[in-house]
């Protein structure tokens, strides 16, 4: 079973209509806030996580124990500061981490597994704006995401354009790559693959798709680091040893990191989730979405943008968010764009970055 996580959570009053046709009833949405919500609720922020992140955004986690992922950005006095701001970070429906997912209880009183419907990145959207509706929150002051959150920013913004002044989106994209439907579809197949996946119904089993589900995070995080700096940091290093072995244990230091990420990442996340929030980000395509042009999504809208991208980025590169700019450009939005250097690819969105803890300051403040 999912372990219980220490949480607020939110029940969400109506069924959860999603872009399948099916419907979810009894959606619980768990989430942090950190900061003083004003008397007029002018002053929230959403901060929405990527595919593996969850809502502790500043709080440590309740199963690694280590700081939220964003500690160094959300707190008294940091660039999202929470004396002037209440933030909100919500974990999405489909993940593992107190929200609906696969690992939930079905009205059956088994886990949903497999069972549960496939969403899309506008689904976890909804229930966003049904946490926000539960909280008595109409109007956001800012919304900001990363990467899956990027996207979940963008559907927003396009679908209830009313409810966000400003939208900032990191490292981000309008829509899926074949090239990033490529490496989830190499991650979902070896979950499915692993002899202990079991259909997806492993929940009542001693054992877990562990094997499956590090190998999926393995070639994920290849793709969130940049050849620079990998090589900076690992470069043809042997792994607490003088010599080849010859054989088929992690000789090299980045074979080693990257078994140490793939065997971390199972202690703290669902492997169902992982597919199914895979999918909703590859089936994501907001020009799809509104007839086709990417424009007509931002149509009329009164909300100040800002896109950020990084050089080194190869997973969600610079062009993805000229596009959207230009979407933007074309709907008469107000938007400001940078692309900043970084030798650190998808990742450095998360990583300490002094031009970027600038620019989303000036953005926030503005």
């Amino acid at each position: 079973m999912a372990p219980e996580i220490a949480s607020k959570s939110v029940k969400l009053n109506a069924d959860l209509p999603l872009d399948s046709g099916q419907v979810l009833s009894g959606v619980e949405i768990a989430y942090e806030t950190y900061g003083e919500l004003a008397a007029d609720k002018s002053n929230a922020i959403l901060i929405c996580h990527a595919l593996t992140g969850d809502q502790y955004v500043a709080s440590d986690h309740p199963i690694t124990g280590k700081p939220g992922w964003w500690e160094r950005l959300v707190g008294p006095g940091k660039v999202i500061d929470t004396d002037r701001f209440h933030v909100i970070c919500a974990n999405v429906i489909g993940s593992c981490m107190g929200s609906t997912g696969p690992a939930s209880l079905a009205e059956d009183g088994h886990p949903y597994g497999m069972r549960f419907p496939v969403i899309t990145i506008r689904d976890m959207v909804r229930g966003l704006v049904g946490l926000l509706d539960g909280l008595g929150i109409e109007k956001l002051h800012t919304v900001i995401g990363g990467s899956m959150g990027g996207m979940q920013a963008l559907s927003l913004a396009a679908n209830w354009p009313e409810r966000a002044e400003r939208v900032l989106v990191i490292a981000s994209s309008a829509r899926h790559s074949a090239q990033n439907i490529a490496f989830h579809e190499v991650g979902r197949q070896a979950i499915m693959a692993d002899r202990y996946w079991n259909g997806g119904d492993y929940y009542a089993s001693d054992a877990s798709p562990d094997n499956g589900l590090a190998v999926a995070r393995m070639a994920a995080h290849i793709t969130y680091l940049s050849e620079e700096g990998l090589t900076e940091r690992f470069g043809r290093n042997l792994q607490d040893r003088d010599t080849k072995s010859f054989g088929f244990d992690a000789d090299f230091q980045v074979e080693s990191y990257l078994r140490y990420q793939g065997s971390g990442f199972t202690q703290r996340f669902d492997a169902n989730s992982y597919l199914y929030i895979t999918r909703a980000m590859d089936y994501f395509d907001l020009a799809e979405e509104h007839g086709g042009t990417l424009a007509n999504a931002f149509a009329g809208t009164s909300a100040r943008f800002c896109l950020i991208s990084f050089d080194s980025d190869w997973l969600y590169p610079t062009a993805e968010s000229r596009h959207v700019v230009h979407a933007l450009n074309a709907a008469g939005a107000k938007v400001s764009f940078v692309e900043l250097c970084a030798p650190h690819g998808h990742d450095s969105f998360l990583l300490e970055h002094e031009q970027l803890d600038r620019v989303m300051r000036g953005f926030l403040d503005g």
